[in-house]
């Protein structure tokens, strides 16, 4: 495959992709192919992996957001910048998706999507409802049933990651409002939970500005989300965290204290960085880490079990550009001993020329790991033969 000039793969990925207007005529139930010649105009071939790992096109879906399996191998995703949530299926068995529906449009940034008991629940920027009975209706998916709709309206990292824990509750975050600020209303800057049928709602850590994407240990149960740092301290601060919630209650530490050390010039003054959580790992400044797996599968080599994968969205208004990858974190005894690349190359180094975008990694039932891209439109299959 050749490699592509990358002002020329920009633009087609402008008009093709997530990044054109919203067509709002495309309903619910409609459906088109999963890939088509575009994926063929990728650079894939600049994607680094380490030895035996190999990756491909697994599906074209716009502003590819985050995603949530089901047991029957459906992927569903969400978006950001447009207004539908998808469903991709690969019904032939050659690893690649060759069914796509649109199961909702119309909403409001339906980056959050989650899998549960049959239906499919979505998170608008105040609103969680559900697709029920998704999985058999994909052709004439039935009208969203409200599960709550009073989540804060402002757009400011209003979109939502969503995700049902080991307790059978469903997780939401509320980001702050603000790139700094001392809000108010409790419920930003949190992660909130809530059962199944929107009761209970109640918030289950604070201080935490932005997360799109949290997972469970698979032994400890305990959450692990990640948190996207303030902007406007210079280049190189705050890093971004990798945060661990082993209990209810948890305060991480916005907007007063930054990566477990750094106090906040605005608000620092009014309590220490003593009083909060400390990361877990610090991911670096401004890479915008967004979803995140431990790895469960079978198909990766065995040191790789239980180890997590991080999806890095990259920065918007760093000088030098850094992110644009997917990183390996690697966990013993429930602690972070180290973190490297695991796949790079959306970016070149040498031009600061981007043309794809981590969002979210899932795990496959055969071992293998999708990677959503929101700026190329696309999501990947990464697989391993040795």
């Amino acid at each position: 495959m050749k490699t592509l000039n990358y002002s020329i793969l920009f633009s087609v990925a402008m008009l093709v992709c997530g990044n054109s207007s919203i067509d709002k005529s495309v309903k619910p139930g409609s459906s088109s192919p999963a890939i088509t010649s575009y994926a063929e105009t990728l650079p894939l071939n600049t994607i680094k992996l380490p030895p035996g790992f190999k990756i491909e096109v697994y599906a074209e879906v716009e502003d590819a957001r985050s995603m949530s399996l089901s047991p029957s191998g459906v992927v569903y995703v969400g978006n950001k910048d447009q207004d539908k949530v998808y469903a991709i299926k690969d019904s032939d068995g050659d690893f690649k998706a060759d069914k796509k529906w649109v199961v909702a449009s119309g909403l409001n940034m339906p980056n959050g999507v989650a899998f549960n008991g049959g239906d499919l629940f979505i998170a608008e920027v105040s609103r969680i409802s559900k697709v029920p009975g998704v999985e058999s209706n994909l052709d004439n998916p039935p009208a969203l049933v409200t599960v709550i709709d009073d989540y804060p309206k402002e757009t400011h990292h209003g979109w939502k990651y969503i995700a049902f824990g080991p307790d059978g509750k469903l997780y939401v975050p509320v980001g702050a409002p603000c790139n700094i600020c001392e809000s108010k209303e409790d419920i930003f800057a949190s992660i909130t939970r809530l059962n199944r049928d929107g009761s209970g709602r109640e918030i289950f850590a604070k201080g935490v500005r932005n997360s799109v994407g949290f997972t469970w240990h698979p032994d400890s149960k305990q959450m692990w989300f990640t948190d996207n740092g303030r902007d406007r301290l210079g280049d190189d601060v705050p890093s971004c965290e990798l945060n661990v919630a082993s209990k209810p209650g948890m305060h991480f530490g916005y907007p007063y204290c930054h990566e477990g050390s750094i106090k906040d010039p605005e608000f620092g003054d009014k309590r220490p960085c003593s009083e909060f959580a400390a990361p877990a790992d610090k991911l670096g400044p401004h890479v915008a880490p967004l979803g995140l797996k431990f790895y469960g599968g079978s198909l990766f080599p065995a040191s790789y079990k239980n180890q997590l994968f991080v999806a890095e969205h990259g920065s918007w208004n760093r000088s030098k550009k850094s992110g644009y990858n997917v990183s390996l974190v690697k966990v013993s005894g429930g602690k972070v001993t180290s973190h490297e690349l695991f796949a790079s190359g959306w970016m070149n180094e040498s031009t600061q020329k981007v043309w794809g975008r981590p969002v979210d990694v899932l795990i496959l039932k055969d071992g293998s790991m999708l990677v959503s891209d929101d700026q190329a439109g696309v999501i990947y299959r990464i697989s391993y033969k040795g």
